[in-house]
């Protein structure tokens, strides 16, 4: 017995540890699907106001494709968002870049508009005419996109052609000339009813996907737990009853 004593508490731990780690992924299991429930919720509500300066340190991932509605007007320039659309809503799909332009609510305060979508191959004078923003004041609708941070994986962006690979608002307001203390940590993506004739941008492309693997890690845990088990047990049998020599 000597001999499983430290086996014994070595495998408790790992096994509390092991299935503490199922347990937590169960538990963010239930809140992803709690969250991607709001949002497909919140993608068919009718439009809120969009959250102003005062509400920005608050926002969570839980407002992420919130139904928002803003007034005001469009500044000049545009930044790109690199994309493929895959099934895309409108006629034109495939590798594009999504517009983004910057717009001034009628509160002082500035976010980044996702226009829509615009195909790959364009050159540069048909772009520069599709992307110029409308004048005039605007009643804008769409869902509001959290901010993105690049990471060690994603492409740097183009400065010169003002590609960016992420929705990094930040960065993408500080190339435009836009001051940052004004700037929304997130940009909106414009319903499809704001598609112009031309029909390109085409707005209303927001892609609405989570990645879910909590259900997977959990099973990964807790059949590590089971194996942790199973070995331990087929170990304490070889220490307690050792099979004799000649036996068969």
């Amino acid at each position: 017995m000597r001999k499983l004593l430290v086996p014994t508490l070595a495998a408790i731990a790992a096994l509390v540890v092991l299935l503490n780690l199922g347990f937590w992924q169960l538990d963010r299991l239930a809140w992803k699907e709690h969250l991607i429930e709001q949002v497909r919720a919140g993608v068919a509500s009718q439009p809120v106001p969009a959250p102003g300066p005062g509400d920005w340190s608050a926002l969570t991932e839980e407002a992420d494709y919130r139904h928002v509605s803003l007034n005001g007007h469009f500044l000049e320039g545009a930044v790109f968002y690199y994309i493929a659309l895959e099934k895309p809503v409108g006629r034109v799909g495939g590798p594009g870049l999504m517009v983004y332009a910057p717009f001034e609510t009628d509160d002082g305060w500035v976010v980044l508009v996702n226009r829509g979508f615009v195909p790959q191959g364009l050159d540069p004078a048909e772009r520069e005419a599709i992307t110029t923003p409308p004048e005039g004041d605007w009643r804008l609708t769409g869902l509001l996109r959290l901010s993105e941070k690049p990471n060690w994986t994603t492409p740097k962006p183009d400065p010169n052609d003002r590609i960016w690979f992420a929705r990094d608002t930040h960065a993408m307001a500080e190339l435009l000339g836009v001051s940052e203390r004004s700037v929304a940590p997130y940009s909106i993506d414009l319903d499809a009813e704001f598609t112009p004739t031309s029909g390109l941008p085409q707005a209303g492309e927001t892609i609405v996907r989570f990645k879910n693997d909590h259900l997977g890690y959990a099973l990964t845990w807790f059949g590590l737990a089971a194996t942790l088990i199973g070995v331990y047990l087929t170990y304490a049998a070889s220490i307690l009853w050792p099979r004799r020599k000649g036996d068969g």
